[in-house]
């Protein structure tokens, strides 16, 4: 598996903003380990995927996202 992290942030629509990791595994990785490799970036990170291409080559480009929560900042006058 070769993973070239390249993330960068999106918003979609106002308030929601996603955060996304690209990933490019080999075509000599098996279905299985690529399965078991998605779902623990998914229970362990909280990425969802957004997309799944296979090359001409066999290799996988798996595009994760995964929603940035902000915490509002609460002013108070005293």
């Amino acid at each position: 598996m070769t993973a070239a992290p390249q993330r960068q942030r999106r918003a979609l629509r106002p308030g929601v903003e996603y955060e996304y990791d690209q990933l490019l595994i080999s075509r000599d990785e098996s279905r299985n380990f690529v399965t078991r490799l998605l779902v623990q970036r998914a229970e362990a990170g909280g990425w969802e995927l957004d997309r799944l291409r296979i090359g001409p080559d066999g290799n996988r480009r798996v595009v994760l996202r995964r929603k940035i929560i902000r915490q509002q900042q609460l002013w108070f006058a005293w």
